[in-house]
């Protein structure tokens, strides 16, 4: 009786773990910027778990490098954590916490600190409008610096991709 009472509960792990990988959905961003001895490249995957229709939490990743010719170098190093709620089906809103390192150096010619190198936190609220897999919208950072974000504005369109 032992015997089949432990295999009996040994399957329902198996069970869990698909249910599991089913609720994850990836996704993210990419960017490639570049002009007159500018370039910039950025890659920001992540994943979040769906807990039901309406609530969803994850993590994210985030990369980027920045360098104009002569002026500056820049690279940002972080992560980030996510979570959305779903009213309706189309409505998303959202909280996004992320703590960025920002390495940056500039040329002599511009600033008299060459070289700066810090932790930047961010906490983004927001509200977009979904459609499938895509979601549109607006969000603020509450804790903007002017001086130490890498964002030029507190507030940023986005639009998120999910598979």
């Amino acid at each position: 009786m032992c015997f089949f009472t432990l295999f009996s509960f040994a399957q329902e792990p198996t069970a869990n773990k698909e249910n599991f990988w089913s609720s994850v959905e990836y996704g993210g961003g990419i960017g490639l910027n570049f002009g007159d001895g500018f370039f910039s490249g950025s890659l920001s995957p992540n994943a979040l778990y769906r807990f039901n229709p309406y609530v969803a939490t994850g993590i994210g990743l985030n990369f980027s490098y920045s360098s104009q010719k002569d002026v500056f170098k820049s690279t940002v190093l972080g992560g980030s954590v996510i979570g959305l709620f779903n009213p309706y089906r189309e409505v998303q809103i959202s909280t996004e916490f992320e703590q960025l390192h920002v390495s940056r150096k500039f040329d002599d010619r511009f600033v008299t600190n060459l070289k700066e190198d810090y932790w930047y936190p961010a906490l983004f609220l927001g509200a977009g409008y979904t459609n499938s897999n895509v979601t549109i919208g607006i969000r603020y950072d509450v804790l903007y610096d002017k001086d130490k974000s890498i964002y030029s504005e507190a507030w940023m369109p986005f639009v998120r991709f999910r598979f």
